[in-house]
């Protein structure tokens, strides 16, 4: 192998990420949008001392005017001199990425919404949209339980027209261990009256009840569209053992005749589990996204091992990057560096050729995503 990146010259689509924040952010905020704990480190303790910290200030720290390996202290500080903007826009536009699939289900009034995105990095977005997102507005609009099936769908269709894809939370509203039937009418129509009720109540609408979680899953299926479903770790509400995907399988088997590619999002620890998923099921693809940020210098065990058993052509990128900048960098840059060098170690021992390699890693940084969902440079 030369010094040239397998990665090199190949515009990557992030076929799952957030928003990113577009204000300015103080110390706890940051540290916050570093960790998937819902509380800030202990006192006199700061989220920076993790892989994922020490990765900021090694790769992010240059982009944004420092040395490597810059202090906390003076990487904070650089990024409030620059300013929000110019923040967003060097390290989206540093990413590589040619186009974002951007999940808008969890959308705050200060973050970047896709368009303005793509405005920062320079590149195109696409909406994905998240089927219990649209089932709360709905909900929260007010409709009837013998009205809210036609109601959903009917929302569905239009949020979802432009969509690159659909996706679902139901790892963190139930688990990945449902019941692979989709629920007659009648029980769509009690369990919409269940939780109605309980959003006249409080005003707030969080849809965990699982026949509705199920119908809506459904209703998804019918669209057509690829669906994206969370897997493996992720924040404080969900409960992790019912995150293995290998609890879908079930499900997988009832809906392959659809022909829907299912996306299964991030799966670390159960990256193996989603491997073989992948190579049994025609459907299914996968990706490490969210665990490569996390874990930081430790990238390649884990690309290596999402390269196992998964064929090359279901295994995709993604950054899964919420809130900060830094992370959608990271993600693109990681991912590079960790399949160079665990590719370029099988190119060397002679266990792959470097043409192979090189198709490969084309599939994976983007001609997997182009393919499946129809996006275009």
């Amino acid at each position: 192998m030369t010094g040239r990146g397998l990665l090199d010259g190949v515009p990557l689509v992030d076929h799952h990420c957030h928003g990113v924040v577009g204000v300015a952010l103080d110390r706890d905020r940051f540290e916050l949008l570093v960790t998937e704990s819902a509380r800030p480190a202990p006192a006199g303790c700061t989220g920076f001392d993790s892989q994922i910290g020490f990765a900021i200030r090694r790769w992010c720290a240059p982009v944004i005017g420092l040395e490597p390996h810059a202090s906390a202290d003076d990487y904070l500080a650089q990024r409030a001199r620059l300013g929000v903007g110019e923040v967003n826009r060097r390290l989206l536009g540093a990413t590589g990425v040619a186009e974002f699939l951007v999940d808008s289900g969890y959308q705050t009034d200060d973050m970047l919404g896709p368009a303005e995105m793509a405005d920062a990095a320079g590149a195109r977005a696409a909406e994905v949209v998240r089927l219990e997102a649209v089932a709360e507005r709905v909900a929260l609009n007010g409709t009837g339980a013998g009205d809210f099936a036609t109601a959903y769908a009917e929302a569905l269709d239009v949020s979802a027209a432009d969509a690159a894809g659909l996706k679902s939370i139901i790892a963190y509203r139930y688990g990945l261990d449902i019941p692979p039937e989709r629920p007659s009418a009648l029980e769509v129509r009690d369990a919409a009256g269940r939780w109605l009720r309980q959003v006249d109540g409080t005003g707030a609408a969080r849809l965990a009840d699982p026949v509705l979680l199920r119908h809506v899953l459904w209703v998804g299926v019918d669209r057509g569209l690829p669906i994206q479903f969370h897997v493996g770790f992720g924040d404080s509400d969900l409960t992790l053992d019912r995150c293995d995907p290998a609890r879908m399988t079930d499900f997988l088997r009832a809906v392959q005749p659809r022909d829907i590619a299912i996306m299964l999002l991030h799966c670390y620890p159960f990256h193996r589990q989603a491997g073989y998923l992948a190579q049994v099921f025609p459907n299914v693809y996968m990706d490490v996204g969210l665990a490569v940020n996390y874990v930081g210098a430790r990238a390649a065990a884990v690309i290596g091992e999402s390269l196992e058993l998964a064929p090359f052509h279901k295994v995709l990128y993604s950054s899964d990057a919420f809130g900060l900048p830094e992370l959608h960098y990271l993600g693109a840059a990681l991912f590079r560096r960790a399949f160079d060098e665990v590719v370029g170690g099988w190119i060397a021992a002679g266990l792959w050729s470097a043409p192979d390699a090189e198709r490969v890693a084309r599939m994976v940084g983007a001609g997997n995503a182009e393919r499946v969902y129809g996006v275009r440079r």
